[in-house]
């Protein structure tokens, strides 16, 4: 077993977790940052609800380990992406900067993307990718990025960013709970153009905006949590290149208060 940094706690990970622990990490992650965050505010004095950033940025800041400059090129750091909602693409790219800042290093190896769940009945389309590809595809030019994935994307829409991309993906993610085996037209594309398909147990919706509300009102009952929303969250990965275990594992977010 491995150990994995996860919301400030170290816990141990079993193999073959179910797919609802994916889940309850996320949820305790945020609950664990929240924490956190009101702690700090009613050291600085009586906790006003009014005087609340309208911009949250939640990650565990002693808990997260720094990779030092020497030990860099032994690592590998990755990182998912989940898109919570229809946002603006600039969230990518902050996105990446927070881990880039949090991680202490200037470039992340790989970042796979999660767009936001579509509406009942619309499948995902190439449009709705494109925003974020494209900010995805500045990133890799100004050398924030190294490599980028997507997740769940069958063979048409595979092909068609394919197709489009400036950057090609050089990964997918296939969500074997849905798929027991990988369709062989998606694994003959990904042959062709040399695409790694990868597989992950992720639910198809890691923190909603409601899941998000319910665990800021329980950390910080006087606020008025319906005001704020997700907009992304980031889990990383550091690897030890020559031996190929987890170094460290966690979780980033980042919400917004509601426009007027």
């Amino acid at each position: 077993m491995k150990k994995e940094q996860f919301g400030g706690k170290p816990l141990r990970k079993k193999m073959n977790q179910e797919r609802s622990t994916t889940k309850e990490k996320g949820r305790l992650c945020v609950n664990t940052c929240f924490w956190e965050l009101r702690a700090a505010t009613v050291q600085s004095g009586p906790f006003r609800p009014q005087e609340f950033p309208d911009v949250l940025e939640c990650t565990v800041s002693h808990a997260v380990e720094k990779i030092s400059p020497d030990e860099r090129d032994e690592m590998k750091v990755s990182a998912k992406l989940f898109m919570v909602g229809s946002n603006s693409s600039s969230s990518t790219k902050n996105a990446v900067d927070m881990a880039c800042s949090v991680l202490g290093v200037a470039q992340l190896d790989s970042v796979i993307i999660a767009s936001p769940p579509t509406e009942d009945g619309v499948n995902l389309s190439l449009e709705h990718l494109q925003p974020y590809w494209e900010e995805l595809q500045n990133l890799v030019q100004n050398k924030k990025i190294v490599a980028i994935g997507t997740s769940d994307l069958d063979k048409t829409q595979l092909e068609q960013l394919y197709q489009w991309a400036k950057v090609k993906p050089n990964s997918n993610q296939v969500n074997l709970a849905s798929c027991c085996v990988m369709p062989p037209d998606l694994t003959a594309f990904a042959k062709q153009f040399d695409i790694q398909l990868l597989t992950h147990n992720d639910p198809k919706e890691l923190l909603s905006e409601a899941s998000f509300q319910e665990a800021l009102r329980e950390s910080i009952p006087d606020i008025p949590a319906h005001e704020w929303v997700p907009l992304w969250l980031l889990r990383y990965s550091v690897i030890v290149k020559s031996r190929g275990i987890i170094k460290s594992k966690g979780y980033i977010l980042q919400a917004k208060r509601r426009g007027p």
